[in-house]
């Protein structure tokens, strides 16, 4: 409603302003060519008044919708304002991927209708690719394998395979659909995945994938996706994008500089709210095998991007630093967020804190009425309930939703 309100005061005074010129040429050609001048308008408005009432009337309209949309846009969602008002759109590329960042040379479609991602990643035991255009429709598909990898990733599934198969689902979504359509298989396919690890954090490789003939999909060819949520420039980590693994980076840096170690361990941060100006995340920390929590206030700038209120310490001794082009290459893990097991010291106080962190891992739940469940945590739906996925017989799958208070003991099964 409010870009709607925005957009018909633009145009109502855009069209007051063309309606004054016109009547400025109606005049004479010297009023006509002076009111294209700003200052010359201005005369022209208060010497012709009787020919530029109805056009500055018109132009006066204009502006009552134009200033209800900002306050509006400036109500729910002042970032937005801050950045329309700053031009910083003009700009985007310090926060935004280009589209050529990555090569994915895919020849197929996807539900039967071309695809051509320019989004890849393999986050854990997820591998996403996605395609967004101009018409805001974005198709997806997911493959959810059945563990994650630390290196190289080759998988060869045929239809006729049984066992714990990765799981496919595509989604769809647009301007014009009510809620995004979703699909899902978990036999029945093709797929191949010869993936490679590549400096700085990413997975490259061949992929190929055919499923049954009703879903009319079908993708082969060369694929770059990130391995993860880290982007670089020029061998270092970028800080103006936005992302939790960005933010973990920075305040891991942060802790071992203030704690002059670097031993340091992140193990759950609060979630937050991307794109965002200003910050503050609840940080659980090991340092030098000790248990932390810290309340850290994070901003960005546009010179240097994220970083921690306040930091003003110095540099970790050179002895412990470790060189800026080697950070991150590990390719399913990034320099924030080492190896930990998060099976320690989890709780359900821990999972309702931080549940991005514990999405895709196995789970076993004992209710206060005696039921157990085990399967794949999900997330957190809107009314505080976690979602349990489990995988059945037939290629099926059953959802189970409990609320915190039915959950007499919780355990993580993947580490």
């Amino acid at each position: 409603m409010d870009e709607l309100l925005i957009l018909g005061g633009l145009l109502l005074i855009i069209g007051g302003l063309t309606w004054l010129i016109r009547r400025a040429f109606s005049v004479s050609l010297f009023w006509g060519l002076g009111s294209l001048l700003p200052p010359m308008t201005l005369v022209f408005v208060l010497f012709k008044w009787q020919k530029s009432f109805s056009p500055v009337t018109l132009m006066a309209f204009g502006f009552i919708p134009l200033v209800v949309g900002f306050a509006m846009l400036a109500n729910h969602d002042s970032e937005r304002l801050e950045a329309i008002l700053q031009l910083s759109w003009l700009n985007s590329e310090v926060n935004r991927e280009p589209a050529s960042e990555l090569r994915i040379q895919l020849r197929g479609e996807l539900n039967g209708h071309p695809f051509i991602p320019q989004e890849g990643e393999l986050i854990g035991s997820v591998l996403t690719l996605r395609e967004r255009n101009v018409a805001s429709m974005q198709q997806e598909i997911r493959i959810h394998l059945p563990s994650a990898s630390s290196g190289p990733v080759h998988i060869n599934i045929l239809p006729e395979d049984q066992g714990r198969l990765p799981l496919i689902e595509i989604s769809r979504s647009a301007s014009n659909l009510t809620q995004p359509v979703n699909q899902h298989l978990v036999r029945g396919y093709t797929l191949h995945l010869d993936l490679e690890p590549q400096a700085p954090n990413l997975l490259v490789g061949s992929f190929h994938l055919v499923l049954p003939r009703q879903f009319r999909t079908s993708l082969t060819g060369r694929v770059e996706l990130f391995a993860s949520r880290l982007r670089y420039r020029d061998g270092k980590v970028n800080l103006h994008f936005d992302s939790e693994e960005t933010l973990a980076y920075v305040i891991r840096d942060y802790l071992a500089r203030r704690f002059v170690t670097d031993a340091v361990q992140l193990y759950g941060l609060s979630r937050v709210s991307l794109p965002s100006r200003h910050l503050e995340i609840d940080v659980a920390a090991f340092i030098n095998d000790k248990a932390h929590h810290f309340l850290v206030n994070m901003g960005k700038d546009e010179l240097r991007g994220w970083q921690v209120e306040g930091d003003r310490f110095p540099a970790l001794p050179a002895a412990s630093e470790e060189p800026a082009g080697t950070a991150g290459v590990k390719p399913h893990s990034s320099p924030a967020l080492e190896s930990v097991d998060k099976r320690r010291g989890f709780s359900l106080q821990r999972l309702q804190l931080s549940p991005a962190e514990f999405q895709q891992l196995r789970m076993r739940i004992v209710t206060v009425q005696g039921g157990a469940a085990e399967g794949v945590f999900m997330g957190i739906d809107g009314d505080g309930y976690l979602v349990i996925q489990r995988r059945l017989g037939g290629g099926g799958s059953a959802s189970y939703k409990l609320s915190p208070q039915s959950i007499q003991s919780i355990e993580l099964l993947d580490p």
